[in-house]
């Protein structure tokens, strides 16, 4: 999990990764350390799985206890942050969605069909990329306000970055945010931006089993996209197949089928957006 890979802005206190030496099977080194010993299980084929002690991951050198207290950490620090940016969306009626799918699922182009089709509805866009400043230059094509902020080797975008990049926007009284996270259907599930709820997006040509093999995601969205269904009939995507999935993993997942190339589901979308705003208006109307 990227909260403890070290791209959170976590202090390790002087840990570096430093690529080992590669020993025999079973090797103990001069310091006593046992080389094939880790806290992974074996299934019945033989797979591996780092994931099932109590941190769910493992890092070499590290305890489980010890990766629970740097996630932790990193964690508390980017809700203190996640806390101010929904005070200041909660003061204007902003509604935020935070975007997250895999690369190449197509949010950009739902992106730019959505502003297209919420046109006289304020709205600014963030976006995330660890390089190039593409997807927002194509959002300002539509005539949106964006700002791109380019995360580097990190993996997704954090609370403290959004709020920057809330700082330079100024989103308008009573208008639409949309956040559209790196592409990373693994680390961005963590983090909470301040935002209203995680919309994920599926292409139906990523496969069926998706949720299932990425199930912290879908289990924090409130949200699930179906996109490009217009390809289904050409990928023998089962759709029914996906929404089984989903709501394997989530239950209460809110599920809509998409294709912003021909529109179809579009305007389900766009009232999704507009219910969304709505009852955030008339929460701070009422405060």
């Amino acid at each position: 999990m990227c909260t403890v890979c070290g791209c959170g802005g976590a202090s390790f206190e002087g840990h570096r990764h430093v690529p080992e030496k590669k020993l025999p099977f079973g090797h103990v080194d001069a310091q006593g350390h046992d080389h094939h010993h880790h806290n992974h299980q074996h299934g019945a084929h033989g797979d591996i799985h780092f994931g099932q002690g109590p941190a769910g991951t493992e890092v070499p050198g590290m305890s489980q206890a010890r990766l629970i207290e740097i996630e932790t950490s990193i964690l508390s620090k980017n809700d203190g942050y996640a806390a101010e940016n929904r005070q200041v969306l909660e003061a204007i009626g902003a509604f935020a969605v935070n975007l997250v799918s895999s690369p190449g699922s197509g949010k950009t182009t739902l992106l730019c069909a959505t502003i297209a089709a919420l046109k006289g509805t304020p709205l600014a866009v963030i976006e995330g990329d660890q390089q190039t400043s593409n997807d927002a230059d194509r959002i300002r094509a539509t005539g949106a306000r964006a700002i791109q902020v380019n995360t580097g080797k990190g993996c997704h975008l954090d609370a403290h970055m959004v709020g920057h990049a809330m700082d330079h926007l100024h989103p308008a009284l009573h208008s639409l945010l949309f956040i559209e996270n790196v592409g990373n259907l693994v680390c961005p599930a963590a983090f909470d931006l301040g935002e209203d709820a995680k919309v994920a997006i599926l292409s139906v040509t990523e496969g069926e089993d998706k949720p299932l093999k990425y199930p912290d995601m879908f289990t924090a969205a409130r949200l699930a996209i179906l996109n490009k269904v217009d390809l289904a009939p050409h990928c023998d995507a089962d759709l029914d197949a996906y929404e089984a999935n989903l709501r394997r993993v989530n239950p209460k997942i809110e599920i809509l089928r998409l294709s912003a190339k021909t529109g179809e589901g579009m305007a389900a979308w766009t009232e999704w957006l507009k219910a969304g705003l709505q009852a955030k208006s008339r929460r701070e109307a009422a405060e």
